[in-house]
């Protein structure tokens, strides 16, 4: 448990849609397959955010400029051809 683990679990929950949602279903077992080390007291303290506020927080963020959140599957593509470009 450190700190860069719980904030980048905290941005994970901003930023993709299918991982906050697997997230409120199971938090140890969605920061667990994210490769997220957080403390029963860590998840507990996220699992107490409001699901609301916080997809109405992901949603602008994605509506500014240069869309800061990607869909799940341009994230797959896009490490595919960095994969590609390094053979």
């Amino acid at each position: 448990m450190t700190q860069q683990a719980l904030e980048r679990a905290l941005g994970k929950l901003l930023t993709d849609e299918n991982f906050r949602e697997r997230f409120f279903a199971s938090p140890e077992l969605a920061c667990w397959e994210a490769g997220f080390a957080l403390s029963p007291v860590e998840l507990e303290a996220l699992s107490q955010l409001p699901h609301e506020p916080l997809a109405r927080f992901s949603e602008g963020l994605g509506s500014r400029e240069g869309r800061l959140i990607r869909p799940s599957n341009q994230a797959t593509r896009t490490t595919t051809f960095v994969a590609s470009a390094t053979r």
